[in-house]
């Protein structure tokens, strides 16, 4: 019995510790959206010279 108890233990605190960071997360996907939206603005500015 135990030997179970310090099994779950270790378990949850191998998941509290290995546990994504939720802000983290959400701030790299908000650097990406702006990363893509400016090459974006970048491209629709580059095409006007192109088709002079």
């Amino acid at each position: 019995m135990t030997s179970m108890w310090r099994d779950f233990f270790a378990a949850v605190v191998t998941a509290i510790r290995h546990r994504p960071d939720e802000r983290a997360i959400a701030e790299e996907r908000r650097r990406a959206v702006q990363r893509l939206a400016e090459e974006k603005i970048r491209e629709q500015r580059r095409e006007p010279d192109a088709q002079e």
